[in-house]
């Protein structure tokens, strides 16, 4: 396996290192930055040294391009350009809209790890980053089913949880569950350096649940910016929601309801122990076989439906026939549950499936 990185911070070279370690992958890459790239060649995330970016993906069987938000546009365009007609190629940017609909090419599929740290750079990158992590991932109807199941296996392969998510829902999400908290580590410690101190020579001391709410304030201006650019039409609502909500807890403190408290504090604990429980669910695996046509985007619907319904493939692989006008489709779901809901979604989908 040949997999080549174009980028190589703490994503690029963690996914670099990764991919030797873990897939005993040949690993190339490139960074516009001499010093990174020699650093990457001792640390042993790439194998040898490249003139440049072609030179990189020029025989890769994967290519992640790793770089910020605001660059993947152009960078994605030149790595298709110059990368094997049976070449898969992702990236690793927090918001897929834009980047989305610039790649058609069905050689293309977005992708995010959910990975990462308060340090940068390829001097920190480390092959067992991505351990566990959720790896979004962004097919559309042109995308390419063998090439999407490489990708796939490539990301299991490398330690992580890969999921399929529509690049719309993919934004929205993650202005709630990433962009927003963000913002509000940056305003709390704006608060407490500036307006919970009597004297402009002394600060407050934090606890711990301050830390632990601003540990992510002031990340990487480089990367974080294009972030809040790019998806700031979906941030924008859910800050409004935000302050919908802190108006509501203002009111009911206003008005002394401390049963009102109550019961919004416990809500809250709920809601906390769900979401947690659902992140670490697991159970026995069970495969699904579903006999589909060789038709494009087949694959991508499949993954993008179970997606939406909250179901995790755990992996996948494709049986084509011989004359390729048809194959099968292998799915493995973790747990009783979520097998049986998938079944019956593709089922509605109207593909038959079975277990063997």
């Amino acid at each position: 396996m040949r997999i080549a990185v174009i980028g190589l911070g703490l994503i690029g070279g963690s996914i670099a290192l990764a991919a030797r370690e873990r897939l005993q992958a040949q690993t190339l890459g490139w960074d516009p930055d001499p010093n990174v790239l020699e650093i990457a060649l001792t640390r042993g995330a790439i194998a040898s040294r490249v003139g440049s970016l072609a030179d990189a993906v020029a025989a890769a069987d994967a290519v992640f391009v790793a770089a910020p938000v605001g660059s993947l546009p152009e960078l994605i365009s030149e790595v298709l350009a110059a990368a094997p007609a049976d070449c898969v190629v992702s990236d690793v940017g927090s918001t897929k809209r834009a980047i989305v609909a610039a790649h058609g090419d069905e050689r293309f599929v977005g992708g995010h790890p959910l990975a990462g740290a308060e340090t940068a750079g390829i001097e920190h990158a480390r092959a067992d980053l991505f351990e566990g992590a959720t790896w979004y991932l962004t097919p559309t109807q042109t995308t390419e089913g063998i090439l999407y199941e490489r990708l796939h296996r490539i990301i299991s392969g490398l330690g992580a949880r890969p999921a399929a998510l529509d690049a719309d829902t993919h934004d929205r999400l993650l202005a709630l569950v990433s962009h927003l908290p963000h913002v509000f580590a940056n305003v709390l410690v704006a608060m407490a350096a500036t307006g919970s101190a009597s004297d402009a020579d002394r600060l407050p001391v934090v606890g711990p649940s301050f830390r632990d709410a601003t540990r992510v304030a002031g990340a990487n201006s480089g990367i974080w910016t294009d972030i809040y650019m790019s998806n700031r039409d979906a941030l924008i609502p859910v800050i409004d929601e935000a302050i919908a909500h802190l108006a509501a807890v203002r009111e009911t403190l206003d008005s002394g309801d401390a049963a009102a408290l109550t019961s919004w504090n416990e809500a809250a604990g709920d809601d906390h122990r769900r979401l947690i429980a659902h992140q670490l669910a697991g159970g026995e695996w069970h495969e699904l076989r579903v006999p589909v046509p060789n038709q494009p985007g087949v694959v991508a619907q499949l993954a993008l439906e179970l997606g939406r319904l909250g179901v995790n493939i755990a992996d996948l692989a494709l049986y084509p026939a011989a004359d390729m006008t048809e194959g099968v489709v292998a799915l493995w779901i973790s747990g009783e549950d979520d097998a049986s809901r998938a079944e019956r979604l593709i089922g509605d989908l109207g593909f038959p499936v079975f277990r063997p």
